[in-house]
């Protein structure tokens, strides 16, 4: 009889190692003394701020505090590059920190089999598989990296920046080969890739057209928008003339709108325009894009006319919003296509003309505001263009009307944003731009924000965001407890990631601000926070000790931050708690600290920066390099007088690495070269710090 344990052996040894196992072995191998590399990721490092906070952590449990390189890769981009088995289905991108060529030396060429491609200083480098093509430039039908490789190179725009991507044309070789994969035998999942290639170069035929519509409609019935080449399809139709597409519109809604631009027509026209009217956003840029095309070129005229109907419908603000910023990007695409300027060039243009747009009485009220937010953080790159020595501001403009453009927005500026504000729809990094705007605040600021948390459609990241900024600022009240309770409670008790943003969940604000109040709802809010359900409000319950702080909660949060378990805010609450209870400024707190055990030096160092400004602390998970909030709470911090030298060295390594002074184009909003040559005098008169 055979012995099973040794079948079993014979079988695995069989096996062939999988590409993950590959990879992971020879990234195993790699570092020295100035370069490490990350263990492979976890779902617990899911982004690139992730990796920096894991690389943090390893770089103070190994004691390593000179310059050291390091390299890693996370969870999102794992789940991207490999199958369920470890095979390798796309490129697996490594992401990195420290010095680029130190990284570059230590990666090397990547293991065998494999290719390491450098994607510059401001990239990812990517690990992918080595395959071969033939004389013209084809890859073997059969080899399925070689054909992906293939098709991700014939899908690259040749121009990112600008919208629609236009895309290389193929070679006869090519375009034989792409007709050929949509031949029998025929499988629309096999056929997607090699339908879109064609498409995006208007190339697929009738007869294809018609197959690959009938293979959509069978295989995906009911939800036709899951099929990845729906958009590519429903354009080929339209360019055909096919009258099934309108049927396909129908089906799919106001999702369909961004492609009726490219085929213009009447019809097309009509339908984006009633998406939009029926409250959708995004057909709002369709709509302008075919009322130019059809109707009225001028963009001014046109965004006028379409603003008047969105006003006359009573539709949402944020389709306004959206409308500002088709006209924004519409008059800058033909700014650029006339002039030939490159994408940068065509942001200072975008600045300018939001300086305009605010000025132009063609507009209305609403859009101006608008603009005057918009130009808000950027018309002093306007300024420095137009005074920049030896060069035109910018192509088809005049110095000094532009001068005297920038003068009558500044004159006019505070008159059209008094009562306004952020759109609180945007990205959570959006709105993190705008933050070091609320220091201070004005009493149109607190009339605002305070309008916008009674307002019933505002959404969990709105109250997020108004409640800190009353509550931080002392200017919070009863009244804004009673403006969300009971009516808003079911929608606050439902869970909201807020590690990326600046503000806490808008239930833990809350909370605290009705246990300061004593407010006869705090109790029916703490015993919900000590409920057992739902369970993701566990790891945030420790932050409503903030409110009304005692001793006892003071303990409970120390006994958390000195545990193992991940903080996504209480060591910086119980800083705070600790300042409250004990009347100092939390900048001595965090600094008294420093060197304790258990406490761990990287959260520690970024709650020291947060709290620099007890009127508006920074609840980020990390500390934000591209932030301007985080840049001036780190220059505080170095320069404080009542601080140690170990706290004041946080402040300074912090602002050494921050965005300003090593990628100042990753800065929002953008600096000008003013402020960054500013930034770069500061570090240099620190040098020695």
């Amino acid at each position: 009889m055979n012995n099973p344990g040794t079948a079993q052996a014979a079988r695995r040894a069989k096996r062939t190692r999988s590409d993950l196992a590959v990879i992971t072995a020879w990234w195993r191998g790699l570092g020295d003394d100035g370069f490490l590399v990350l263990p492979p990721p976890t779902r617990s490092r899911y982004t690139q701020s992730d990796g920096h906070e894991d690389a943090a952590e390893l770089l103070a449990v190994r004691g390593l505090t000179g310059p050291v390189s390091f390299a890693y890769w996370h969870w999102q981009s794992h789940g991207r590059a490999f199958g369920r088995s470890g095979a390798l289905e796309g490129e697996l991108l490594l992401h990195w920190g420290g010095d680029h060529a130190v990284t570059a030396a230590g990666l090397g060429e990547g293991p065998t089999g494999f290719r390491v491609v450098d994607g510059g200083p401001k990239g990812a480098f990517q690990l992918d598989r080595i395959t071969g093509r033939d004389d013209a430039g084809l890859p073997d039908p059969a080899d399925a990296d070689g054909v992906r490789q293939f098709l991700a190179a014939l899908d690259e725009p040749l121009d990112r920046t600008t919208a629609p991507f236009r895309y290389r044309p193929l070679s006869a070789a090519e375009a034989a080969w792409l007709h050929e994969r949509l031949r029998a035998p025929f499988s629309l999942s096999d056929a997607t890739r090699f339908a879109v290639s064609l498409e995006r170069r208007d190339e697929l035929t009738p007869d294809e057209t018609e197959l690959l519509l009938r293979a959509w409609r069978e295989e995906y019935e009911g939800r036709l928008a899951e099929w990845p080449a729906w958009k590519e399809l429903l354009h080929a139709l339209l360019r055909h003339g096919d009258e099934e597409a309108w049927e396909i519109i129908a089906a799919l809604g106001s999702r369909a709108a961004e492609v009726l631009p490219r085929v213009p027509s009447e019809r097309g026209l009509a339908t984006a325009r009633a998406f939009a009217l029926g409250g959708d956003r995004a057909a709002v840029r369709p709509w302008l894009a075919l009322h130019r095309s059809l109707r009225e070129p001028d963009a001014i005229r046109a965004t006028a006319a379409i603003a008047a109907e969105l006003e006359a419908h009573d539709v949402p603000e944020s389709s306004l919003r959206g409308l500002h910023d088709a006209l924004t990007g519409a008059v800058t695409s033909d700014w650029r296509r006339e002039t030939g300027e490159a994408y940068r060039a065509g942001r200072s243009y975008a600045a300018l003309a939001a300086v305009r747009f605010a000025l132009d009485e063609r507009l209305p009220r609403a859009l101006r505001a608008l603009a005057a937010d918009a130009a808000r953080d950027r018309v002093d790159l306007v300024r420095e263009e137009a005074l920049r020595p030896g060069a035109a501001p910018l192509a088809g403009t005049d110095t000094s009307e532009v001068l005297a453009d920038v003068a009558r927005y500044e004159a006019a500026r505070d008159g059209l944003l008094s009562g306004t504000g952020p759109d609180l729809t945007a990205s959570e990094g959006s709105l993190g731009d705008v933050w070091h705007r609320y220091r201070t605040l004005t009493e149109a600021d607190v009339s605002w924000l305070r309008g916008r948390t009674a307002a019933p459609e505002t959404g969990l990241q709105g109250l997020g965001f108004c409640l800190e900024l009353l509550l931080a600022h002392g200017v919070a009240t009863a009244s804004d407890v009673d403006a969300l309770l009971p009516h808003r409670l079911k929608d606050l008790t439902k869970k909201y990631r807020t590690t990326y943003t600046e503000w806490r969940h808008p239930l833990v604000t809350l909370t605290c601000l009705a246990l300061d109040l004593d407010h006869p709802v705090a109790g029916k809010l703490v015993s919900w926070w000590n409920g057992a359900r739902p369970l993701w409000k566990d790891e945030l319950r420790l932050l409503t000790h903030l409110g009304a702080p005692d001793e006892a909660k003071a303990a409970e949060l120390w006994d958390f931050v000195t545990s193992p378990v991940h903080d996504v805010g209480q060591l910086m609450t119980w800083v705070l708690v600790r300042a409250r209870l004990d009347g100092e400024h939390p900048l001595l707190v965090a600094d008294r600290l420093l060197g304790t055990p258990g406490i761990r030096e990287y959260v520690l160092h970024r709650v020291l920066i947060a709290v620099a400004d007890p009127g508006q602390p920074l609840w980020h998970y990390s500390v934000d390099p591209r932030s301007w909030s985080w840049w001036q709470r780190a220059l505080e911090v170095a320069e404080h007088p009542g601080l140690s030298a170990e706290a004041r060295s946080v402040g300074l390594r912090a602002a050494r690495q921050h965005s300003l002074v090593r990628s100042p184009d990753l800065v929002s909003p953008a600096p000008t070269e003013a402020v960054r040559e500013a930034a770069r005098s500061w570090i240099e008169r620190h040098a020695d710090g």
